[in-house]
Formats: C-alpha cells, sequence, structure tokens
C-alpha cells in the first residue's frame, strides 16, 4: 500500500496484540485454508460422551491428568472437542491421515489467516491457549506425548508454542499491513494482565456468557485440592512463565440471556437492574442455574438448573435477583477455594465484564463475597492486556508491567453491607440448593421425540396383543388334541 494512502492510526501503530476464546476448537486444511467442519465452542457439552467412554476405557478419575496438565478431564476443553471431530467427521480422519489438518484454537486460526503467505505457512499459538486444550505438559510447556496418547490426538496437526508476548510475525496483507503481531493471550488471561494483576496474590473476575476468577501465583505451579484449574497466565518473551488458578463458572451472562429468550421475563439485559431492584430480597428464592452442568469447584456435568423456593407470593423480580445471586454464590465458591488452596484470603475482587456495568450486581457481589469489588473505568481491560502485553514483546519494549501503577486507570469501589452471620447463612442454603441440582427425578425426555415414544409404545401394544393372540390359539389347538385322544 502506498505510504500516503495508509490510514492516519497507522502512522502511530507499532505493534498490535491478539486476545481470544480459549478453547474453542478449529480444524482445517493447511493445503488449502479451509474448515474441515464448524468450530466448537468451549460451552459445547456434545463430547460428553466422549469424556465418559475414556474415563470408562483407561478406569481413571477425572482428576488423572491433572499433574501434567493442570486440569481435570471435561468437555470443556480442546483435547475432547478434537478427539470428537476425529470420532464423527470422515473429512477430518482423511485429512489427518494425509497430514493435511491443522488444529488450533481461535488465535491459531487468526494468525493462520493474517500472518501466512504462499511461501510460509504460519502455524502458532501461545502458552496460555496451549495450556486450555489438555495437551501441553504445563511444566514444560510443551505437547505431551503421553497426553496425545491418551487422546489418541497425532502431535502432528498442532501449532507451534510461543511464549505470549514475542513477535510472531507480520501481517501480510490489508490495511495493517508489514505490523507485527507483539502478543497473543486467551482472553481470560488478557483481563488479568488488563486488570493489572502482575503479582502474586492478585486476581480478577470476568463476567461474559460464563464467568472466569484468575488468581496469580507468580512462578509457583500450585496443584487445587478444591475444584480449581492450574493454568498459565501469560509468558513474557524469554521469561519465566508466570501461572494462575483458575475458577470457571460455565454460565453467568448466559442466565440473563435465559431469562430474556427463553422465558421472556426482561425485555433486555440491562432491566435486570431495576427489576431486580423493585425488591428488597430473593423472597427464599434460589437459582441454581447449572444449564450445562456446574463447572468449579463440582465438575459436575449431571447437574441440572433448579429454581427453588417460590411460593404463590414469588414475582419475577425475586427470579430475576435470585439469578443474579446465583451468579454471586458460584463466584463466592470459587473464592473459598481459592482461599483454601493458599491460605491467602482476598483482600479485594477486581471485576471486569459486561455485567460489570450492573450496579446492584456488583453491591449484591460485594454482599456475598464478602470483600471490596472494584471495577476499572476502562471498561475493555481484555483488549487493554492485549495491548500491553504487545507493547511487553522484546523490540517493542514500550511496557514493564511489573508496577500496577505503570498504567493508571480509575477504580470504581463496592464495599459489604450486609453482617457475616446473614451472609453464611444465606450462603447455606445456596449450598442446599446447588445439591438438589445434582438429584435427577425423572428421565430426561426429549418432545421432539414424542412421537417416537408414542410409535414404540404403540409397537409395543401390538407386540403384547400377538402374543397373547397366538398364545389363546396354541391353547385351543392343545385343547381340542386332548380331547381327540
Amino acid at each position: 500500500m502506498n505510504f500516503w494512502k495508509k490510514p492516519l492510526y497507522y502512522l502511530f501503530l507499532l505493534v498490535i496484540g491478539i486476545t481470544n476464546q480459549r478453547e474453542t476448537t478449529i480444524l482445517w486444511d493447511k493445503e488449502t485454508g479451509k474448515v474441515l467442519h464448524n468450530a466448537l465452542v468451549w460451552l459445547d457439552a456434545r463430547t460428553q460422551e466422549t469424556v465418559d467412554f475414556l474415563l470408562k476405557q483407561y478406569n481413571k478419575r477425572q482428576d488423572c491428568l491433572q499433574e501434567k496438565c493442570g486440569l481435570p478431564l471435561s468437555t470443556y476443553f480442546s483435547a475432547l472437542k478434537i478427539r470428537w471431530l476425529m470420532d464423527n467427521c470422515e473429512e477430518v480422519r482423511t485429512a489427518i491421515e494425509e497430514k493435511r489438518c491443522c488444529f488450533g484454537t481461535v488465535d491459531s486460526w487468526l494468525l493462520y489467516n493474517l500472518l501466512s503467505d504462499d511461501k510460509n505457512t504460519v502455524h502458532v499459538t501461545d502458552v496460555t491457549n496451549a495450556s486450555r486444550t489438555m495437551l501441553m505438559n504445563i511444566r514444560t510447556l510443551k505437547w505431551d506425548a503421553s497426553l496425545c496418547d491418551f487422546f489418541s490426538i497425532p502431535e502432528h496437526i498442532l501449532p507451534e508454542i510461543k511464549s505470549s508476548s514475542t513477535i510472531f510475525g507480520y501481517i501480510n496483507k490489508g490495511a495493517l499491513q508489514g505490523v507485527p503481531v507483539g502478543a497473543v493471550l486467551g482472553d481470560q488471561q488478557a483481563a488479568l494482565v488488563g486488570q493489572r494483576c502482575w503479582t502474586k496474590g492478585t486476581a480478577k473476575s470476568t463476567y461474559g456468557t460464563g464467568c472466569f476468577i484468575l488468581y496469580n501465583t507468580g512462578n509457583d505451579l500450585a496443584y487445587s485440592l478444591n475444584g480449581l484449574l492450574t493454568t498459565v497466565a501469560y509468558k513474557w518473551n524469554d521469561d519465566d512463565p508466570v501461572y494462575a488458578l483458575e475458577g470457571s463458572i460455565a454460565i453467568a451472562g448466559q442466565c440473563i440471556k435465559w431469562l430474556r429468550d427463553n422465558l421472556g421475563l426482561i425485555p433486555d439485559s440491562k432491566s435486570t437492574e431495576t427489576i431486580a431492584a423493585s425488591v428488597k430480597d430473593t423472597g427464599g428464592v434460589y437459582f441454581v442455574p447449572a444449564f450445562s452442568g456446574l463447572f468449579a469447584p463440582y465438575w459436575r456435568s449431571d447437574a441440572r438448573g433448579l429454581i427453588t423456593g417460590m411460593t404463590q407470593y414469588t414475582t419475577k423480580a425475586h427470579i430475576v435477583r435470585a439469578a443474579l445471586e446465583g451468579i454471586c454464590y458460584q463466584t463466592r465458591e470459587i473464592v473459598d477455594a481459592m482461599y483454601d488452596d493458599s491460605g491467602v484470603r482476598l483482600s479485594k475482587l477486581k471485576v471486569d465484564g459486561g455485567m460489570a456495568n450492573n450496579k446492584l450486581f456488583l453491591h449484591m457481589l460485594a454482599d456475598i463475597v464478602g470483600m471490596n469489588v472494584t471495577t476499572p473505568g476502562l471498561s475493555e481491560t481484555t483488549a487493554l492486556g492485549a495491548a500491553l502485553a504487545a507493547g511487553k514483546a522484546k523490540g517493542i519494549d514500550l511496557f514493564q508491567l511489573d508496577d500496577e501503577n505503570e498504567i493508571d486507570t480509575k477504580m470504581s469501589s463496592y464495599t459489604p453491607k450486609i453482617h457475616g452471620e446473614q451472609r453464611e447463612e444465606n450462603f447455606a442454603s445456596w449450598k442446599k440448593a446447588v445439591i438438589k441440582s445434582f438429584e435427577r427425578l425423572t428421565p430426561p425426555f426429549n418432545i421432539e421425540n414424542k412421537s417416537m415414544h408414542e410409535e414404540k409404545s404403540h409397537l409395543s401394544t401390538t407386540t403384547t396383543v400377538a402374543w397373547l393372540t397366538l398364545t389363546s390359539l396354541l391353547g385351543v389347538l392343545l385343547y381340542m388334541s386332548s380331547r381327540n385322544h
């Protein structure tokens, strides 16, 4: 592109960073660049049968791979999605056999398209995304042959692993041609950086579709005994990696979407604040949004969502408020697990994401977790984290990222208002509701298959009548035969 035709921002653009939805799995043909199947997103639970099969095949516990990869065997992570695609897609199997298949999380797919050209195919990822696959050794930061063997996934489909902050390459076309990509981080790790959680013992909580709480453990590799994940927080250039404990909650903002789209209780997500504020409490209602089972600290795929404690006086406002509280209670469970694992109680919780715009939610969160909750003046902390990491890349060197005062952002703070005794009573009631979510009172029923059930019932009735008729006929014949004799 002619220099004078470049956009004005290009004159000030030194480097870009990429942040992406983690675990979401894409397989593509490295010769044509075409995807081999639709992406399987992080929340996709169709891989549950694969999880069950592997646990049964190897006669293992759910945490059998935790020491090597830091993660439990769950539908959440990329290895299960790759395996599902291998088992269910002929095109994927053929591409793997012919060594044309490339695997990547969304970052790898973006880099492949931004940086590859006719002479050079770029197939890379960073340590934060690789740590979410169940295929990377959490200590060596390399693909682990034994983990690949466990899932029967060939290593040749996997991308090269790089640091989070380094020069990945240069964009080869378009308005940004020639601009280097200086950082790649998974979205939750990018939010950790954007929230300036650069020192051991700091934590942040991001509320989007789900909720993800990351606790910086420094260079120490900490394994959880309480259902948390061990993950890579970031790795700058040639420095040692920084690790984190993570609590993952499957349903947060998605619960609000469900209230709007499935039940029609709210016109839009913003209205939850005013509707929930119209009542002083939930009226004893508890909402466990286990739509996809429960992630940390339970890891129970069999859990099911429930609303309990309703009476004839319950209104939609009580249910909406209970939904917001349910997200807060799940956060409390993660915060408690982090304390149990680390022995250090957080002094405050840094919060960001879409739900951080709901001030009532933030007040409720402070009350339920029992600590100050802070939000940054700049709401797009994930994007900020990617930008800061890109500026940290060797050769760019814009930021040091070792002092949280290096980047000055205004913060808002929310303080707990309820007493500890009331907080603990409410939390105990929430725990009882969670236990109820594990109970399967009736077998699952799919209304779409009603005609099939009716057909089977009809066939069963027809078969029964046929056997009765045949039995009666044989009885008559035997009676007549005995009379003749």
